[in-house]
C-alpha cells in the first residue's frame, strides 16, 4: 500500500513544472511541546510558499538522515521514487508518512506534529534531537498544479449529518484538523470522536460545538489499539443494514489496509485511522457485524505494530 501511495502521489507523467507532488527542502524553525508524547515541529524555507494542502488529512512524505547520518539529498524529478528505491539500503534516507497540520504559505511555514515514542525509529529519534536549522526533504502537493493531487481521504459531502472519527495518536493531527474544519461550518454536523493516546496527559485542546462528543482513550500501558476497538461500544451508527458480502482478506503484516469512502450513506460518514490490527477489527464490526455501507467508511492503517511498512 505504501509503495502504491508513493507512486500515486509522486510519479505522475506531467511535466516537472506542473507535477502534483514535488520535493521540497525545508529547515526546522521551532518546536512546540504539545504533550508528553506529541511535539509540533514548524519548518520553513522559501519553497514552502509553493506548497499546497487539500484536506486536514493531507499526507506527505518526510525523508530523514540515512543510517550514516547524512541528510537526504534527493533530486526533484518525476522519477524520484524509482531512483530512491534502487539506492542501496545504507544510502537510502528513511521515508515516513506524516500529515500537514497547518500550512501558512505567505509566512513560508508548515507545521507537522510528531509522535515521540523513543529513539528506536528514525523519525522519532530525529524529532527528539532536532535543532532549529536542521534540514529535511518533504514531498508534498505543489501549488503550481491546478488539479487534485490526491493524498487525502477526508471528503465528506457538504450535507453530511453524522460523522464518526476513530483514531490513535498517529492520526490525531488529521483528526484534530478534521474537527477544526467541521467546527468552522455554519451548521456543524453531529459528530463523535474517539482518540486513543498513550497517557491522559496527551489529550489536546480541540474545538467544541453542540452535537460533538469527544472521548479521549488513554492506553496507560494497555495494548495498542485496545481503546480504538473499545470505542465501538459507544459509537452511534445507523441502523443495521444488509452486509455487502464477505470482506476481502488483507495481510496486514505485508501491507497497510486502506479503503476509501465514496460518500455518505443515510447521512453518515466515518473516518478511521491508526494501528492496522485495530483498523481491521473496526472494519469487521462496522461492515460485517453492523452492515454499514462500505462506501461511507474510510479505513486506513497508518502503521503496523512491529513492522515498517511505510
Amino acid at each position: 500500500m505504501a509503495e502504491q501511495q508513493a507512486s500515486e502521489e509522486t510519479e505522475r507523467e506531467a511535466p516537472a513544472a506542473v507535477r502534483p507532488y514535488r520535493l521540497f527542502g525545508v529547515e526546522l524553525v521551532r518546536r512546540t511541546t504539545l504533550s508528553p508524547h506529541m511535539a509540533r515541529l514548524t519548518f520553513g524555507g522559501e519553497a514552502v510558499g509553493e506548497m499546497r494542502t487539500c484536506a486536514p488529512d493531507q499526507r506527505i512524505k518526510l525523508f530523514f538522515p540515512d543510517p550514516a547520518g547524512r541528510a537526504a539529498a534527493l533530486e526533484d524529478r518525476a522519477d524520484w521514487y524509482a531512483r530512491y528505491k534502487v539506492l542501496p539500503v545504507q544510502d537510502r534516507p528513511p521515508m515516513r508518512t506524516y500529515t500537514i497540520r497547518a500550512l501558512r504559505p505567505a509566512a513560508r511555514e508548515v507545521d507537522i506534529d510528531f509522535v515521540l515514542h523513543g529513539r528506536a525509529g528514525p523519525a522519532s529519534r530525529w524529532a527528539l534531537d532536532a535543532q532549529p536549522g536542521d534540514r529535511l526533504q518533504i514531498t508534498a502537493p505543489s501549488a503550481a498544479y491546478a488539479g487534485d493531487p490526491g493524498g487525502y481521504e477526508w471528503r465528506p459531502p457538504a450535507d453530511v449529518e453524522r460523522v464518526l472519527l476513530i483514531a490513535d495518536e498517529t492520526a490525531l493531527p488529521a483528526a484534530a484538523g478534521i474537527l477544526e474544519e467541521l467546527a468552522a461550518r455554519p451548521d456543524p454536523p453531529a459528530a463523535q470522536a474517539f482518540i486513543e493516546v498513550p497517557d491522559p496527559e496527551d489529550a489536546l485542546p480541540l474545538p467544541d460545538w453542540p452535537g460533538l462528543d469527544v472521548r479521549w482513550l488513554p492506553r496507560s500501558g494497555a495494548p495498542h489499539g485496545e481503546g480504538m476497538t473499545q470505542a465501538l461500544s459507544l459509537a452511534q451508527t445507523p441502523a443495521a443494514a444488509s452486509a455487502d458480502g464477505p470482506l476481502e482478506a488483507i495481510d496486514i503484516e505485508a501491507v497497510l489496509p486502506w479503503e476509501r469512502a465514496a460518500g455518505a450513506a443515510d447521512g453518515f460518514y466515518a473516518w478511521v485511522a491508526g494501528e492496522s490490527a485495530a483498523v481491521m477489527a473496526i472494519r469487521r464490526e462496522l461492515v460485517q457485524a453492523r452492515g454499514l455501507a462500505r462506501n461511507a467508511i474510510n479505513l486506513m492503517g497508518y502503521w503496523r505494530l512491529g513492522r515498517v511498512l511505510d
